[in-house]
């Protein structure tokens, strides 16, 4: 680990986002070193406090208020609360953001602007301010005004319609990805954008305004099966466990338990067949191209390789695949993941001191950021509490002990 400063050391952001898709952006830049003041609603805090299926416990019965899913997203910040329908509370954003390089918001489109906080208001206070807003269809058009939520852009951008089980088969139809993915690589979408902002204020000293769409990502995440349709102008099928590139690539029974194998490239596909001692397969007419292999015989060459695979235990099949250089993976549970010695290697879970936690830390998922060799992203603190840091940052910005009491009283913070 480098003892050198941190890539955004010195860059401070103020996030006024709420729920996932902003704050998972927010938390990367904090993750790589911004100091990220985090403003939420007085006494309520961010809606995603709510979600998720499990609390952080807290000391002595104390209420968290930190779900699963507010602490995946909110590590390396700092919580302030202020109302900012109020004028005392726009004044106090006002003050933040003198100090601050970029904002980031998630409301609905315009909102913001009857407060006076939006980029044309706030600009004028700091030129060099770098506004990203994060929203579910983009700052115009015709369903600009709408709200949205990660489930509903799986469905409009094309993502259930390439994922879930293939016509004909039982349990036919399109599927929702279990994790929130489009809030996930939107946020990291965000921290792009802000990330090539800040390097064009480096150069110009020019701050900028971001719009970033959940509908924008949606469609691109579609990716490389979203550009067959566009070369081909033919929709490709579910594949359901199938991959989407070549084959065999597809689940695989073992006599305990199932793998995955990847093998659509030829040269991966010749030395499964002599692995299977049947080599044969290779030159065979229903097998000898990737497109016979992945889509027109793609069933029957699944049938032949699981009737093969069965005779063996996924831990003897691994050790087969990686002395043939085949690439194939264990199946895991959520349980089984942590005990995969590279994720152990890795330092994948992070175990995170946390002062208000009942056991004294928090057990976090690392950045994949964190092996940069000379900036790594690092986790500095954990998810904060509701306004824990509310007296620290308004005293840093000019208020003192009887302005912020005053504040209080009328619940402005």
């Amino acid at each position: 680990m480098t003892n050198s400063k941190s890539a955004l050391d010195g860059i401070r952001v103020i996030d006024m986002s709420r729920v996932f898709a902003g704050p998972i952006g927010a938390q990367i830049l904090g993750d790589l070193g911004a100091d990220v003041i985090k403003v939420e609603r007085p006494k309520v805090g961010d809606d995603g406090r709510g979600y998720g299926l499990a609390w952080v416990p807290g000391k002595d019965g104390l209420d968290t208020r930190q779900s699963s899913f507010f602490t995946a997203s909110n590590r390396n910040k700092r919580s302030i609360t202020v109302n900012h329908s109020k004028p005392e509370g726009q004044a106090i954003i006002r003050e933040l953001v003198k100090t601050a390089d970029v904002l980031i918001e998630n409301y609905k489109v315009g909102d913001l602007k009857r407060f006076g906080l939006d980029y044309e208001s706030l600009k004028d206070i700091n030129p060099r301010l770098i506004y990203c807003s994060v929203t579910g269809f983009g700052q115009t058009g015709p369903m600009a005004a709408r709200a949205g939520y990660d489930g509903l852009f799986q469905a409009i951008g094309g993502m259930m319609a390439v994922t879930g089980i293939p016509d004909g088969q039982p349990g036919a139809g399109p599927l929702k990805a279990g994790p929130s993915l489009v809030d996930f690589i939107t946020g990291h979408n965000a921290a792009l954008a802000v990330l090539g902002a800040l390097m064009h204020r480096e150069r110009t000293g020019e701050g900028q305004f971001i719009d970033i769409a959940l509908l924008d990502s949606s469609v691109a995440m579609v990716s490389h099966i979203m550009q067959d349709y566009l070369i081909g102008g033919v929709a490709p099928p579910r594949f359901g466990n199938g991959g989407n590139g070549g084959g065999p690539a597809d689940v695989i029974s073992c006599s305990d338990g199932i793998m995955y194998l990847s093998a659509g490239g030829d040269e991966h596909w010749r030395r499964l067949t002599v692995l299977m001692e049947q080599p044969e397969l290779y030159e065979d007419e229903r097998f000898n191209s990737n497109m016979k292999r992945a889509k027109l015989n793609r069933a029957e060459l699944m049938d032949i390789i699981n009737e093969w695979s069965r005779a063996f235990t996924t831990a003897q099949l691994q050790a087969m695949f990686d002395d043939a250089g085949i690439p194939a993976a264990r199946y895991n549970d959520l349980a089984e993941v942590w005990d995969e010695p590279q994720v152990q290697h890795r330092k994948l879970r992070a175990a995170t001191p946390h002062p208000w936690a009942e056991s004294g830390s928090v057990d976090l998922i690392a950045s994949p950021l964190a092996h940069m060799s000379r900036t790594p992203a690092t986790i500095r603190t954990a998810p904060p509490l509701i306004g824990e840091h509310t007296q620290e940052v308004l005293s840093a910005i000019g208020y003192d002990d009887a302005a912020i009491a005053e504040l209080r009283a009328k619940d402005v913070i």
